[in-house]
């Protein structure tokens, strides 16, 4: 059969500038996302070397203690673990402080609590967050409990010596922190505790 001259070119021309024009298109809709996919690329393949600091909108890392061993300093640690008997229990236990109705009020969310046993005696340790405010208030609600309380740098320190039984309870900065030591009293536990969790430095 013989084939009609020039249909299959006026085709040809037709199906090509079709095909321009859906190309264009496609270019035209593409080209505001060109600038975003090439900060993605660069930001693949050269992440940031630099950690972020106070102020960029990123959260800082919580520096306070993650488990018990965190709470204290190389020779306080040796006195209990080198202690009769001695004993380390790590738990996520509410504070074992006799004003109860005070840590319900407060409800301080524990994050660990390290109870020592051994021939000495017990001992108790509680680290929490807690409200902001939580030191005022301890300072106007626990002397009527019997505690003494004093202001330490930025916290409260909250003290109730009976029996025996030694109870210490401290807030400040969101942070809780509490003690209870059951006949047996390692030198500067209360103290040493304390700055290892606010970071303090060592008093002389």
């Amino acid at each position: 059969m013989a084939r009609v001259g020039g249909r299959n070119t006026l085709f040809a021309w037709g199906v090509g500038l079709l095909c321009a024009g859906i190309v264009g298109t496609l270019v035209w809709l593409a080209a505001p996302l060109v600038p975003a996919g090439l900060a993605f690329l660069e930001d693949r393949t050269s992440p940031p070397t630099s950690e972020p600091v106070a102020g960029d909108g990123e959260e800082v890392a919580d520096a306070a203690p993650s488990e018990c061993r965190d709470l204290y300093s190389d020779s306080l640690w040796s006195s209990l673990v080198w202690a009769d008997d001695s004993v380390l229990t790590p738990s996520e236990d509410a504070p074992e402080i006799s004003a109860q109705g005070f840590a319900d009020a407060l409800a301080p969310a524990v994050r660990l609590t390290c109870t020592w046993t051994s021939a000495e005696g017990d001992i108790s340790t509680t680290l929490a967050s807690v409200a902001s405010d939580a030191g005022a208030i301890a300072k106007t609600a626990l002397p009527s409990l019997g505690y003494s309380c004093t202001s330490v740098a930025q916290r409260t320190r909250c003290t109730l010596d009976a029996d025996g039984r030694l109870e210490t309870i401290e807030a400040g900065g969101g942070v809780w922190l509490s003690s209870v030591l059951d006949r047996w009293r390692p030198a500067r536990y209360v103290d040493e505790t304390a700055e290892r969790v606010w970071a303090e430095e060592p008093a002389d």
